[in-house]
């Protein structure tokens, strides 16, 4: 789960990290009481969308008084603001946050993520703040300074530490920024979060620390014990078919394309999404049903893909272990009966009482195209594609 810059920095505050005085704002009128309650010679009024990037698409704007800040927030509030990470479609602007504006000596990025390959968080800290972490680390690796945490012991003061003095920062900053780490590291693991990011982190003219930007994603799994981080979800920022999805426990992402999956396991799905690339066609979306799905699991998540109306093919790539075959040929066969099907559907089944699940696809009168192996599937899938047929 995501959660807006405003909603981030109120978290980090709790753990004593610094942040600009502001508030944020549904209102131009809102906006402006706010600039004037802040009463600094700058403001800046910024979007709120889940999305990076924002100052490049026009929702950031630094005026110089409260009549430019209303004037700023009415402009930016309502407006669609499209950036690299939004998509083409971009989103609506609901919510500014009107923040005091700061004189900046430097910018530094610092994050928190976990680092599957060692079971272990791993902060990251680099002075090449301000920009794409993931462009520092393509073209200037040796810019990021990174230092993994046992979770069983714990951060200590010496591995802040040695980030300050990585970046080269002075004994004082080094001070300084050792609470900053420490705050941002405690609310990544008390908050299970999946990313804890501040960037920039600004060093001002003062020679004292702020979280200019900040992003928390959170664990969903870990959401049922911070009933204050589920309250925060914001579900006008989420796909609709995704919010379905999730009532359901199904793991449902929306793209682009026009082929409709289902698989189960999430490596089973990117294969199947791989494999309708290859073959020539486009994934409309990343369905996963879990080992443990039900016909009615099953059932809901053959309405929500049909609920996309870029879906033109549906691919069905079940591999039966704990999801039998004829459990997932059941549900399907159900769904069929109850949503209107107007696209074809191809079904590729392998696994635990397979024949069984074949045969009640075989004779439920329904019309499927069976495919034999995954180079098959995918290429059915183009083929009911080019020519329509069910």
């Amino acid at each position: 789960m995501k959660v807006h810059e405003y909603q981030a920095k109120e978290i980090l505050k709790g753990y004593r990290v610094p942040v600009p005085k502001g508030r944020v704002a549904e209102t131009p009128e809102e906006a402006r009481r706010t600039a004037e309650e802040i009463g600094a010679k700058r403001i800046v009024v910024k979007a709120q969308i889940h999305a990076g990037g924002r100052g490049k698409g026009g929702g950031v704007r630094v005026v110089d008084d409260p009549a430019a800040v209303e004037k700023a927030a009415r402009e930016i509030l309502g407006m669609t603001l499209v950036t690299p990470q939004t998509g083409p479609g971009g989103k609506v602007v609901q919510r500014v946050l009107v923040e005091e504006g700061m004189a900046i000596a430097e910018e530094l990025y610092l994050g928190v993520v976990i680092d599957r390959s060692k079971a272990s968080p791993v902060i990251m800290a680099s002075r090449e703040g301000g920009v794409e972490i993931e462009k520092v680390a393509a073209e200037a690796p040796e810019k990021i300074v990174r230092e993994w945490v046992n979770p069983a012991i714990g951060l200590r003061p010496f591995q802040c530490n040695k980030i300050g003095y990585g970046l080269k920062l002075d004994p004082g900053q080094v001070a300084k920024m050792r609470g900053v780490i420490t705050g941002l590291y405690q609310a990544f693991v008390e908050k299970d979060c999946l990313l804890g990011e501040i960037n920039p982190l600004v060093i001002t003219q003062e020679g004292d620390f702020l979280a200019l930007d900040a992003k928390m994603n959170f664990d969903d799994n870990g959401l049922f014990r911070h009933k204050e981080i589920a309250a925060l979800r914001d579900f006008s920022e989420e796909d609709p078919l995704e919010i379905e999805a999730s009532k359901y426990n199904l793991n449902y992402i929306k793209l682009d394309g026009n082929v409709g999956c289902m698989v189960n396991g999430a490596g089973l799905a990117m294969a199947t999404m791989d494999l309708i690339k290859v073959a020539g066609a486009e994934p409309a979306n990343f369905l996963d049903v879990g080992g443990g799905a039900t016909v009615e699991m099953v059932k809901n998540g053959f309405r929500i893909i049909l609920s996309d109306p870029s879906v033109k093919a549906m691919l069905i790539n079940i591999f039966g272990g704990i999801l039998r075959c004829d459990t997932l040929a059941k549900g399907v066969v159900e769904a069929v009966k109850e949503v209107n099907v107007n696209v074809p559907v191809v079904v590729r089944l392998e696994g635990t009482n397979v024949e069984e699940g074949r045969r009640i696809l075989s004779t439920s009168g329904l019309r499927f195209t069976v495919a034999d192996g995954m180079k098959q599937a995918g290429e059915k899938v183009v083929e009911v594609l080019r020519t329509g047929s069910r």
